[in-house]
């Protein structure tokens, strides 16, 4: 029977320059869901990828004495190799400018020209460089006698030039209706309700889908002198990267997996995606993605990171001191569903020793230390007593908990729930004290049983685990001397069979950190 597909994308970097960790959450969280889907048995197909036209491009370019393309493949380089580190298991990174895209956003560029949604006029009125956006008068603030960007607070340009437009205002009231009757399509429901209100509601102004005033974007085929707006181009990723053809002449692979899961992206964007894009793909005749989270921002102490205020963190930096899981961990667990998180050094130290060093290494460590003091490092099965039955109910709580967490895109959640089945773990060694049980023989079935509990425990938190911190999950399976279980098979507690051995030389997962050897001093 052929597993169910399920498509998963990231919003695409872009490439003006290296991502820091809060541009690299969202990446580890999509890895997350990717990987537990996987877990689950679904077919899973996860894209992402690089944004690389646009004015912030071509300036950047041009201050490094580079060509754009030079400059997006040096970037492009650097993004890939952060989310490589971080473990990240992609499908596919597309690029906007590999040559089928570029091909594919021309014919969807005709094509809604020909339809009628796209006119030729010309467009006067405020412009963010760094955003790719165009605002009104009545869009723009005035701050410090300063006219600025609403979404960034960077200033604004006025811009006046020849423009196609795409009539937004003609697809509104039936993208209000869809909102109405899916009310899962945008999640948190937060994000709805600030579309509505803020957008649709007062109407939908037309959109500016073309410029003139610079060269590197992709060339509108019947009038060379504009390129397509950065938006539109980046958005049709999402159909262009599976196999979308504007001609009607789409791969198997777009019919399988089209429309998507779920589009994952920063709260900043949420506008494009919950606006635009379901209005292009309306005018394109093809259904709208299933579902849309806009996760909210990963901040660096008090504020959003920027390199302006010398704040930023990078995923690189934090794994050399960390390691991998140790970052994997703290990103998706200190990001809560619709509140901003914070990351900072200290904190970082805090979890690493408090969760990581001391609820899970240490729990591994004893529990492979005394199995191999007590039974030469066999496991097997013992005496049983009603107290078992009690760490049993939590690792079936931890299963149930983490798949109703996952399912409603909670990853924070998930993992506090197999966290506190190794916390259960820890209290049942407290519990039975199989040091005691160790003096007495007539209590080594007992004993054995006790160990053979913990060992289980700890495969199916590990197991559970395994999504998001891949390594870990696989060190500690290694040292437990059996496989990780797919989530389908984690019900049965007991399944591990007699006589498998852990390993007689166990690893520590995660050493504890002094913080004065590992903070940097101008952090302090």
């Amino acid at each position: 029977m052929p597993k169910t597909p399920y498509y998963i994308t990231t919003a695409i970097a872009y490439a003006s320059g290296k991502p820091h960790i809060g541009n690299c959450y969202e990446i580890v969280m999509a890895d997350a869901i990717a990987r537990y889907k996987r877990s689950q048995g679904y077919d899973v197909f996860f894209q992402t990828g690089s944004d690389e036209h646009g004015l912030k491009i071509e300036e950047k370019a041009a201050a490094a004495g580079v060509t754009p393309k030079e400059f997006v493949d040096n970037t492009v380089a650097v993004i890939k190799g952060q989310f490589d580190l971080l473990g990240v298991s992609y499908d596919k990174f597309i690029r906007t400018t590999d040559a089928d895209h570029e091909e594919q956003i021309k014919k969807i560029f005709r094509k809604m020209f020909e339809k009628g949604d796209i006119y030729k006029g010309s467009y006067e009125g405020w412009y963010c460089v760094p955003d790719e956006s165009f605002f009104t008068d009545s869009q723009v603030i005035e701050k410090d006698g300063v006219t600025v960007c609403p979404d960034c607070g960077r200033p604004v340009e006025k811009a006046k030039e020849e423009a196609y437009f795409f009539k937004m205002s003609k697809y509104a009231d039936r993208l209000m209706a869809y909102y109405d009757e899916h009310p899962e399509f945008i999640q948190p429901v937060s994000r709805k309700n600030e579309m509505v209100n803020n957008f649709l509601k007062p109407g939908l102004q037309d959109l500016c889908v073309s410029r003139t005033s610079f060269k590197w974007g992709i060339q509108v085929d019947f009038d060379p002198k504009h390129v397509v707006y950065v938006w539109l181009d980046a958005l049709s990723n999402y159909i262009t990267g599976i196999g979308y053809d504007a001609d009607g002449d789409s791969t198997e692979q777009f019919e399988k997996l089209w429309p998507a899961d779920l589009h994952l992206i920063g709260k900043d964007i949420i506008r494009f995606h919950t606006i635009y894009w379901p209005i292009f793909l309306m005018s394109l005749e093809l259904p709208l993605p299933k579902k849309i989270f806009g996760h909210p921002w990963l901040l660096q102490g008090d504020g959003k990171m920027s390199k302006s205020k010398g704040n930023v963190l990078y995923a690189d930096m934090l794994v050399d001191v960390f390691g991998v899981d140790a970052v994997r961990y703290f990103v998706l667990h200190e990001m809560p569903y619709e509140n901003d998180g914070v990351i900072t050094w200290e904190l970082m130290v805090e979890r690493v020793n408090s969760d990581l060093a001391n609820t899970l290494g240490n729990l591994v460590n004893r529990t492979v230390a005394m199995s191999n003091k007590y039974f030469g490092g066999d496991v097997r099965r013992g005496a049983a007593e009603d107290i078992d039955e009690e760490l049993k109910a939590a690792a079936h709580a931890a299963i149930s908990g983490t798949e109703n967490a996952m399912g409603e895109l909670r990853v924070a959640d998930a993992i506090t729930e197999i966290f506190n089945l190794f916390k259960r773990c820890n209290k049942y060694i407290d519990e039975t004290m199989p040091w005691s049980l160790a003096k007495d023989e007539a209590k080594r079935d007992r004993l054995a049983e006790v160990l053979y509990n913990l060992v289980e425990g700890i495969t199916i938190g590990a197991s559970l685990l395994a999504p998001f911190m891949p390594e870990t999950a696989a060190k500690i399976a290694s040292q437990l001397g059996c496989p990780l279980r797919d989530i389908n098979r984690l019900g049965q507690f007991g399944e591990r069979q007699d006589g498998i051995k852990v390993t007689d030389a166990p690893e520590i997962l995660f050493a504890r950190l002094d913080p004065q050897k590992v903070i940097p001093s101008e952090a302090e």
